[in-house]
């Protein structure tokens, strides 16, 4: 097909749709019910012929919410051509059981687009799309099912003129939960969106109607359900409706714009209890029971909104603090501790433990940066394990670690040797098993350090660590620097300069 063959086809398309539109809204001033109803009947044929061919391009591997979609349209067709007859024809009430059978089969199509969307945690979302469904429930009772009950003319018809904006408000709440799961573009579920809402219209229409509040006509409120059903057939013809074969991970968002459906909800509740003077008891146990279980679900989830802000300031608190390679203390949090622990350290003595890996780079050059990863991991978890729950252990960045203790020069000295004792067992990484030693350089302080003395005793303990891995002592205090003897490595920690292979 060539490019000028596709133009030709989408400039047909586009006069086709904006001829079906201005039937549309050109039919009802014909007079009479007999056009409106033909267009309609045009219209469902039309979208049936277009779902059959979508269906056929595009394959979507969620077949029967089509289906039913297909078999909602004659099915509302059959209801408006029985309807279109009278008031007092033979076949009533089988129009309005028609005209319910197709809601229904439209309620459960929309539910069936949801399917491609797998949500997780999955609480919130139907949370709120519960309370808004329940809020349009609450304002049809109120403004279309007390009234209807009141105009009664026979139990059927009755049950039947209520039962749609109940089937009205579930279809309410399925359209708030697929507005809420929609993450990306796809033309294809906004035209079915539209076309819910076009349903939703016109059942509004007919429902108050039914309950006396207004007079129109019936070839005017098919308007409505002949935008649904054309709506519907375009949406099966986009080229987006391909994508409904792929799953998407939707995780709950919109949460604040759900809020604000949910506050419009409660305001509406508000004015039932002014609207409510004239209604009957029985109306105002249904509504006042409603409204406790709108509140207690608003209240719900306020809590719960409440507690999944505190879970994310503490996991954005913790991910501000921690190094997420290996778990420990980042230098930020190292450089804040003092003022931190103040009230803990006050008047302890306190030490820095500077701790380097020998031979790192040359593992990292030789195996590659994830098994470096690896190494860097399995040295943190050996230092945490060998430190006490008082101590504050970080990674100071890269291959250097930093253990701030409050404990004196001699306790220091131990956890130190205990540190390099814990580096005498070789690392088993995925690429074989590894020695790798360690140096370790101490600065102390008498008192806890503020702000400024920190940096100090991190620059010297750094250099004394410096001091030992140069002259391979493995353990090195800065007092002790400028002395002949220095601390000699235990001798249960051996030397080793050279990476096993």
């Amino acid at each position: 097909m060539t490019i000028s063959e596709t133009h030709d086809g989408s400039r047909r398309r586009r006069v086709a749709l904006l001829g079906a539109a201005g039937a549309v809204l050109i039919a009802p001033l014909a007079g009479g019910r007999t056009v409106p109803v033909l267009l309609l009947v045009v219209i469902v044929a039309g979208s049936l012929a277009m779902i059959g061919y979508g269906m056929y391009c595009h394959r979507p591997a969620h077949r029967l919410p089509w289906y039913l979609m297909a078999a909602s349209g004659p099915l509302f067709a059959t209801g408006a051509a029985i309807r279109a007859l009278g008031p007092h024809s033979s076949l009533h009430p089988v129009d309005d059981l028609a005209t319910l059978a197709a809601s229904l089969c439209l309620g459960l199509a929309a539910v069936g687009w949801l399917r491609p969307h797998r949500l997780r945690d999955t609480r919130d979302l139907w949370l709120d799309s519960a309370l808004i469904g329940l809020s349009a429930l609450l304002a049809s009772w109120t403004f279309l099912i007390s009234p209807i009950l009141r105009h009664s003319t026979g139990f059927v018809d009755t049950a039947l003129a209520a039962s749609f904006p109940v089937i009205n408000a579930l279809l309410a709440t399925v359209l708030a939960h697929s507005l809420a799961t929609v993450v990306r573009s796809q033309t294809w579920l906004r035209l079915l969106q539209a076309a819910l809402i076009a349903v939703l219209i016109g059942g509004f229409l007919e429902s108050l109607t039914a309950a006396g509040t207004i007079a129109l006509d019936p070839e005017f409120a098919l308007v409505p359900q002949q935008w649904a059903y054309l709506l519907a057939g375009l949406a099966a013809v986009q080229p987006t409706m391909g994508t409904a074969r792929d799953v998407e991970d939707v995780g709950p968002h919109r949460s604040r714009q759900r809020a604000g459906m949910i506050a419009v909800a409660l305001v509406a509740a508000a004015l039932v209890s002014v609207v409510g003077a004239e209604l009957w008891v029985v109306d105002r146990v249904v509504i006042c029971s409603m409204l406790t279980v709108l509140l207690a679900g608003v209240l719900v989830r306020s809590e719960r909104a409440i507690a999944r802000s505190t879970r994310s300031e503490r996991r954005a608190q913790y991910q501000a603090d921690h190094d997420l390679l290996t778990g420990l203390f980042n230098r930020a949090a190292l450089l804040r501790a003092p003022h931190r622990y103040r009230e803990q350290w006050a008047g302890k003595p306190l030490c820095l433990l500077f701790i380097d890996l020998d031979g790192f780079k040359m593992v990292n050059d030789s195996y590659g940066h994830a098994v470096g990863d690896e190494l860097i991991a399995n040295a943190a978890s050996r230092i945490r394990r060998t430190t006490a729950s008082a101590d504050l252990t970080a990674r100071y960045g890269g291959d250097e670690f930093v253990v701030l203790a409050p404990r004196t020069r001699a306790e220091a000295a131990v956890l130190a040797e205990h540190i390099l004792g814990a580096f005498i067992r070789p690392f088993e990484l995925s690429c074989g098993e590894i020695p790798i030693t360690a140096s370790i350089g101490v600065a102390c302080l008498t008192t806890c350090p503020t702000d400024t003395t920190i940096y100090d005793l991190i620059r010297t303990a750094d250099a004394a660590m410096y001091h030992a891995k140069e002259y391979r002592l493995g353990l090195s205090f800065h007092d002790e620097l400028r002395k002949p003897t220095s601390r000699r490595r235990i001798s249960a920690s051996p030397r080793i300069t050279r990476v096993a292979q």
